[in-house]
C-alpha cells in the first residue's frame, strides 16, 4: 500500500538539533511543544510553537531517529523528507508501530507525523493548528 505525504509546515519547523518536544494531553486534546528551527526559520533563541490537536484518538511518540531514517529502516518504505510535519493520506487498518497510546475507542480520521530529531511523533486526530 502506497502511503501519500503531504507537507503541512511552511516558514517554520523544530529545532533539527535540540527540539526539546513535550506532549501534554488534556481529555481528548493533545499539544506537541517543540523549540523552533532559528537555523532555517524566523525564530528567537529558545522560542517554542505548540502544535495543538483536536479530537485526539491515538498517539505516539517512537524512538525512530534520523539515523535509521536515513538508513532506510524507517516506518515507511517511503518516507518522506526527514524533519517535517506530515499529514499521512492512506487507507490503514491497524496500527502497525509500537508504542500507539488509545486516548479514545473511535477512530479519528487524519493522521499526522512529525520527525523530530531522535523521535517521531505521530497522532490520529479532527485537525490541528500551531501556536507560536
Amino acid at each position: 500500500m502506497t502511503s501519500r505525504f503531504i507537507k503541512l509546515n511552511d516558514g517554520w519547523n523544530a529545532d533539527p538539533n535540540a527540539p526539546n518536544e513535550r506532549v501534554d494531553l488534556h481529555g481528548h486534546e493533545l499539544s506537541l511543544s517543540f523549540n523552533l528551527n532559528r537555523f532555517q526559520f524566523p525564530a528567537q533563541k529558545g522560542e517554542r510553537a505548540t502544535l495543538r490537536f483536536s479530537d485526539i484518538s491515538h498517539y505516539r511518540l517512537g524512538d525512530e531517529n534520523d539515523h535509521a531514517w536515513y538508513a532506510g529502516v524507517g516506518r515507511y518504505s517511503e518516507a518522506p523528507g526527514w524533519g517535517d510535519f506530515y499529514e499521512v493520506r492512506e487507507d490503514f487498518t491497524q496500527l502497525d508501530a509500537d508504542g500507539w497510546i488509545a486516548v479514545r475507542d473511535v477512530r479519528a480520521p487524519r493522521h499526522f507525523l512529525f520527525y523530530l530529531r531522535d523521535r517521531t511523533f505521530e497522532c490520529l486526530a479532527t485537525d490541528w493548528m500551531l501556536e507560536r
